[in-house]
């Protein structure tokens, strides 16, 4: 299929052509989904830390002889219902990811370009990057291709376009390396070089 190339740098506005099989394929709701829960998960971090008795530091000797003091029988400082002590049932942090084939990841990659290109959320530009690491060049970048609220992906990441973007609500860049199906889903629009367009192409081929 052929993707129109808007003009945004030096060089003239056209079409370039790409894989049918990764901006054409079929919408697979429930691989996307799938793989979003998984994508979202794999972010979560666990919050409970607790030690047990194992893990407290210190108990190694017995507090006092088992007999003939008068007290109660104890084998460690370190035992639950010592103050100090380890916990009973110690709360520890869970691992919330889910596994995901990269067949499928790959497969649910494609089938989200292909929507945002169904949908005219995809927008492919010949070049994207600025002089200076202001705002106001990427934002009247953005102004002259219509755009507000958008991801920028770029086949390599300058800090004056990264440091550009930081201020400005509703808009992200990132480098084709570290596309994710969350980010992609979360934008009005995608904008995206032609450069980066190939690397995508040849990574989900």
């Amino acid at each position: 299929m052929e993707l129109k190339i808007e003009k945004s740098g030096k060089k003239q506005a056209g079409t370039m052509s790409v894989a049918d099989n990764v901006f054409a394929a079929k919408f697979n709701e429930p691989l996307i989904h799938q793989v979003l829960v998984s994508y979202m998960a794999g972010s979560r971090s666990g919050t409970k830390a607790q030690k047990s008795r194992s893990e407290v530091r210190g108990g190694g000797k017995k507090p006092w002889r088992q007999k003939g003091t008068g007290r109660a029988r104890a084998g460690t400082i370190r035992s639950p219902i010592w103050r100090g002590g380890g916990v009973t049932f110690a709360a520890k942090s869970r691992d919330f990811s889910k596994k995901i084939n990269k067949k499928m990841f790959r497969g649910a990659m494609r089938s989200i370009f292909s929507e945002l290109v169904r949908q005219e959320r995809f927008v492919c530009v010949d070049e994207f990057d600025v002089s200076e690491s202001k705002t106001k060049l990427v934002k009247d970048k953005l102004d002259k291709l219509g755009l507000k609220e958008v991801l920028i992906i770029t086949e390599g990441l300058s800090e004056n376009l990264y440091l550009g973007v930081r201020n400005i609500p509703k808009v992200d860049v990132m480098d084709s390396n570290e596309i994710d199906p969350y980010s992609l889903i979360g934008f009005e629009k995608v904008l995206i070089t032609q450069a980066a367009v190939e690397k995508v192409e040849e990574w989900l081929s």
